[in-house]
């Protein structure tokens, strides 16, 4: 299994692609990090590859390349990670900054997850089985989470749906949690 070093003074993973997002901010002065957040993205809806998650992570997508652009142009979101098809990760957002990705959200009684949070965006969608690739990296991701931050446990790891209950349907029901659990071990 693959596995990633944070850098601790920058918040940076070691060694993956960076990407900055300006769609971020500082995290309230009380709050640790203490959830991961799991989505799933594709730009187009159902279509894989291409520049356009990074380009709306950047506030730099074209609306005229496709028609469902015009809906989303003027979001300004982000994720802390994505992590493509074929298991390239990239980071928009250093870990200890807020990135932009639950919006309105709760999880146990707290709202707001974006304070506490850090989002894992997959490239992927409701329709569609992630790829073991995807897997491999997000379990490795979140071991070097937990590790660089103890409140984070398995029990606080959440898709989005279930912190926007009613809003949001990602990562969707070809997620498969029993074998991204199985990988933490």
């Amino acid at each position: 299994m693959t596995k990633f070093e944070l850098d601790r003074k920058k918040y940076w993973i070691k060694n993956i692609r960076q990407v900055n997002s300006p769609n971020y901010d500082d995290r309230p002065s009380n709050f640790d990090i203490s959830l991961v957040v799991i989505h799933g993205i594709s730009l187009p809806p159902g279509e894989y590859g291409g520049p356009y998650i990074d380009q709306l992570f950047t506030n730099a997508l074209d609306s005229s390349k496709h028609p469902y652009f015009v809906q989303i142009q003027s979001m300004k979101v982000s994720a802390h990670l994505l992590i493509n098809r074929s298991g390239v990760v990239t980071q928009y957002v250093s870990f200890d900054k807020r990135a932009w990705h639950a919006g309105e959200s709760e999880f146990q009684g707290c709202r707001d997850c974006n304070d506490f949070s850090i989002g894992i965006e997959l490239e992927g969608s409701d329709d569609d089985s992630y790829e073991t690739i995807q897997y491999e990296r997000l379990s490795a991701i979140t071991i070097m989470i937990m590790k660089s931050w103890p409140s984070v446990t398995p029990e606080r790891i959440s898709g989005h749906n279930d912190i926007s209950i009613g809003r949001k349907t990602d990562p969707g029901p070809f997620f498969d949690w029993d074998y991204f659990y199985n990988l933490l071990d």
